[in-house]
């Protein structure tokens, strides 16, 4: 993987102001995944909206790590649901056409 699609753990929590403890914590609990590249932590681009959601989680409403692994595996089997209803009325309408 190339090194553009990943940002760095010093640099990520420098601009957010949140500890770099935090996102090793994320992995602790296999929330994010942390790529590891010439001895420097970093986290892919595509998982900034999730840290940040996740951040906001914890920062803004006091939720403890055991809740945000709980919320977040929640919100990410309702995105799964949402996703297979559309799925599925798509289905439907090609049979009521």
């Amino acid at each position: 993987m190339e090194v553009i699609d990943l940002i760095s753990i010093t640099t990520f929590c420098t601009h957010y102001n949140v500890p770099t403890t935090f996102i090793n914590q994320l992995e602790d609990y296999e929330l994010i995944e942390i790529v590891v590249s010439e001895q420097d932590q970093y986290i892919k681009v595509t998982q900034i909206n999730e840290v940040e959601k996740m951040m906001r989680l914890h920062y803004d409403l006091n939720i403890n790590l055991e809740g945000l692994d709980a919320v977040y595996n929640l919100l990410k089997r309702v995105e799964t649901l949402q996703s297979e209803i559309t799925s599925l009325n798509n289905k439907l309408r090609l049979y009521e056409d």
